[in-house]
């Protein structure tokens, strides 16, 4: 039985679930703001895209190099390119050109990182008008000016307060990974410690604003951050923030830092990664090793919020280790298996899987998003899956590989202005995927 921490019900539906709705942010178009799009929802509003790919893909508009090592995606607005990544033994915040990827301005972050597998940045950095947010590895915390990349104010998740991450072992070290989030007048980390579980910082000042303290959530997972970003809901009546930690999902009011809710079943005690979808009176999530999926209802509950586990999937059933998680039309879809990503569509209201899970040419994990009726899978191999966002049966319109992979191809791609953003370590590789007549079509 799942721990629900400040809730109240079981994890029976005694009422029909109303359909599950989700929204798409309006924003200028073209602009990828931030880690999974404008909506943090990986969702991306072009539209007129190709719905089938040429053999070999969608043509190359142009590549570059220069990013340095990592697996941060990349932020698109501005006319500019912003992304993370390790140069020796330094980290850095990175501004490029939107017409050919030359290289701008490259800020200091902190120190790079290298654990011996899998080296380098790994949170994507958030633009907000003339300023953008980076997290390093090493908690390092930095505003920069979008124009001239000079540092406006900096902080550190560690030495400010107390931060750290659920798993530090001899093999395995994975450091901050989280893309911070800007909501009104603040930036929203996570330090993930029960004293400071998330932080409101003052976005122009990084003066703190509060921190969240939050109770025991129940004996799954570990202490610390895990390898989420929060997102924002509405639920119950109150703007709060929801973020997978490593003993499980929270919810924090925006206003004053209150604990809300905590659950504590999803997690896992190595490594809780995906970003959890946040819709309407809903939240969704799903973590790897061996773990598993939850639907909650949240609700409005005494002058707080109440979290009810609705449905609880089994890892058999439904798992994802970190490519994420893409909502469209009532249906979550993602690749399911843990360090896999099989293509799967599961109904949100009921957790009926639709179809999946799939067995395509993709290898080990794959990161989605969806963009104009298509979802586009990336695979740790570097294949690249166009897939119809349909929950009739498992379409597939396409794909290609991505040249010159070296390392697990874990970027998670961007779609914006009519164009497909795909970072590859030091390379950056963007395609044009506009629909013309004159274009071939499967």
């Amino acid at each position: 039985m799942a721990l629900l921490v400040a809730c109240s019900g079981t994890a029976e539906v005694s009422e029909p679930l109303a359909p599950v709705e989700e929204t798409q942010a309006a924003v200028p178009a073209g602009d990828w703001p931030q880690w999974r799009g404008p909506g943090r929802d990986a969702r991306s509003g072009d539209v007129g895209l190709l719905q089938a790919w040429p053999e070999g893909g969608p043509p190359l508009a142009w590549r570059s190099s220069g990013l340095g090592g990592g697996y941060s995606s990349v932020a698109v607005a501005a006319g500019r390119v912003f992304t993370m990544g390790d140069h020796g033994s330094d980290q850095f915040l990175i501004a490029a050109s939107d017409q050919d990827g030359s290289i701008l301005w490259m800020t200091r972050v902190g120190p790079g990182w290298e654990d011996g597998m899998y080296a380098g940045s790994r949170g994507t950095p958030t633009v907000d008008a003339d300023r953008v947010y980076a997290l390093g590895t090493d908690g390092d915390l930095i505003c920069a000016d979008v124009e001239s990349g000079e540092v406006v104010w900096r902080r550190n998740l560690t030495k400010d307060f107390a931060g750290k991450l659920m798993f530090a072992g001899d093999r395995y070290d994975w450091r901050f990974s989280e893309s911070p989030l800007v909501d009104g007048d603040r930036l929203v980390v996570t330090p993930g410690v029960p004293g400071a579980a998330l932080v409101a910082l003052n976005k122009e000042s990084g003066e703190e604003i509060w921190r969240a303290s939050i109770p025991d959530l129940g004996k799954a997972g570990l202490d610390g951050a895990g390898y989420s970003s929060a997102v924002v809901s509405e639920a119950g009546g109150i703007r709060h923030y929801v973020q997978l930690l490593g003993r499980g999902l929270v919810g924090i009011e925006a206003e004053t830092g209150r604990f809300l809710w905590g659950y504590n079943r999803i997690a896992n005690d190595v490594a809780n990664i995906p970003t959890p979808i946040a819709v309407g009176d809903h939240v969704f999530a799903s973590t790897g090793y061996g773990t598993g999926s939850v639907l909650l209802r949240l609700a409005s509950n005494d002058g707080g919020v109440s979290a009810r586990e609705v449905y609880f999937l089994d890892g058999e059933t439904m798992q994802n280790h970190h490519g994420g998680l893409v909502l469209h039309e009532g249906h979550v879809y993602s690749g399911t298996g843990h360090n896999m990503g099989f293509p799967l569509c599961v109904e949100m209201a009921t957790g009926e899987v639709r179809w999946g899970p799939v067995r395509n040419a993709g290898k080990n994990s794959a990161a989605v998003l969806y963009a104009d009726g298509r979802l586009y899978y990336r695979y740790q191999n570097g294949l690249m899956v166009l897939v119809e966002a349909t929950p009739q049966d498992y379409r597939e319109h396409g794909s290609f590989r991505i040249p010159d992979v070296e390392k697990e191809s874990w970027s998670h791609p961007v779609v914006a202005n009519g164009r497909l953003y795909l970072r590859e370590q030091n390379h950056l590789l963007v395609y044009d995927i506009v629909r013309r007549d004159s274009r071939p079509e499967n």
